[in-house]
């Protein structure tokens, strides 16, 4: 068993208030990736690292061997009415055991526990076959992916086998629907307002559009495990010379939610048909991200982030499951995440088999007094040992 000592669990207790302590959003790491990397080199890791995005990176093990990943991010969302909030939200005030601040559970716990679930497995000298990487990623939240794209593509790291920390309450997840934004631009001709016959109305047009969308969204597809395909339109715009005159164009965003099956084309052939149907005269386009991150490096990536899962019998869910039967003592459920992680990249696109395993509830993800079961992130940390242990010892 990888019980971790009282001394061990006070530490990583104060290391995860440091966390949530740092203000962390997307593109602003820099300060929580060299606390992430001096608490990794602390307990053992070798060869912590920054790459050149910005994400934090660390190994234990011989050279030789299978290769296993355990995927973080290090970025948090805003606040957002700090009124709501009962607690400071970068505190990491703690009450009955519950540690509460942005970050908490998403997923600045997991951070903390796969560090000292590292440190479990070193401090019981368990030789591993091959090599386990912890990795504290960059711009999640807003392009889950990314960081890990990075990582593989340029940074030439290429694992059997990644598990995310994403919250799971200490259950397994096993894959995830996809999502893509897609903006629409509706064509319109302007005129004085007094007179609108003479113009072509974008808003109008754009209604009519919104509303064939809202039609379509009972015909998308559905799958057994991951549930059905969603779309909502999140954000509306136009432009106009003033408030007096007809709009030219109206612009709007759809948050489109893929499950398997459902691609980018496919996704945007359904849209298309809708405006032929309306005989709108409108551009369609898939969104972009674009940022610079805190180490100068500068990214552009398409907003479309596949639908993935991976078997329930895959070997690689079978292991994370006997490791928690063996390590925490309970049968763990199999499911499902509701949200998105980096497994859109790493399994979605990269295609390494890819499961979840995490400390919170995903309840609190992105809520106001975010907070995580300390107990919760201990249990984690043994999980992780136990894990490693298997696939790698």
């Amino acid at each position: 068993m990888f019980r971790l000592g009282r001394h061990d669990v006070e530490e990583m207790t104060a290391f995860l208030q440091d966390l949530v302590r740092i203000p962390s959003h997307s593109t602003q790491e820099k300060a929580i990736a060299e606390r992430l990397a001096a608490e990794m080199e602390k307990v053992g890791f070798r060869d912590v690292r920054i790459d050149r995005i910005g994400n934090v990176v660390g190994r234990v093990g011989a050279g030789s061997g299978p290769v296993l990943l355990y995927n973080g991010h290090m970025d948090v969302v805003g606040v957002g009415d700090e009124s709501t909030w009962t607690y400071d939200p970068f505190g990491a005030e703690i009450r009955d055991g519950m540690l509460y601040g942005r970050g908490a559970a998403d997923m600045k716990g997991a951070l903390a526990a796969m560090v000292y679930g590292v440190k479990a497995l070193l401090d019981h000298g368990v030789i591993l076959r091959g090599e386990l990487y912890l990795t504290g990623a960059v711009q999640e939240e807003p392009c889950e992916g990314l960081g890990m794209r990075i990582l593989f593509e340029e940074e030439g790291l290429l694992p059997d086998n990644v598990l995310l920390g994403e919250a799971t309450n200490l259950q397994i997840s096993r894959g995830q629907r996809g999502r893509m934004e897609i903006k629409v631009t509706v064509r319109g001709r302007s005129c004085h307002a007094s007179a609108p016959h003479r113009g072509d109305n974008a808003i109008y047009t754009a209604a009519r559009v919104i509303f064939g969308i809202e039609m379509l969204s009972t015909q998308l597809a559905d799958d057994r495990f991951l549930g059905p395909g969603t779309l909502a339109v999140t954000h509306i715009e136009n432009t106009g010379g003033s408030r007096n005159a007809v709009p030219d164009s109206c612009t709007f965003y759809i948050d489109r939610r893929l499950t398997l099956g459902e691609t980018e084309a496919k996704a945007m052939a359904e849209i298309q048909g809708v405006l032929l149907r309306e005989e709108a005269s409108a551009a369609l386009s898939v969104s972009e991200y674009a940022s610079t991150s805190y180490t100068g490096y500068e990214s552009r990536l398409k907003a479309y982030y596949p639908a993935w899962a991976i078997d329930r019998d895959h070997p690689l869910v079978q292991q994370v499951s006997r490791a928690i039967r063996s390590e925490l003592g309970y049968r763990p459920s199999i499911d499902k995440w509701a949200f998105s992680t980096d497994g859109v990249y790493t399994m979605g696109v990269a295609g390494v088999p890819t499961v979840g395993f995490g400390p919170g509830e995903e309840r609190y993800a992105h809520a106001a007094d975010e907070r995580i079961l300390l107990d919760e992130v201990v249990r984690a940390a043994q999980g992780y040992a136990r894990i490693a242990a298997n696939i790698l010892g």
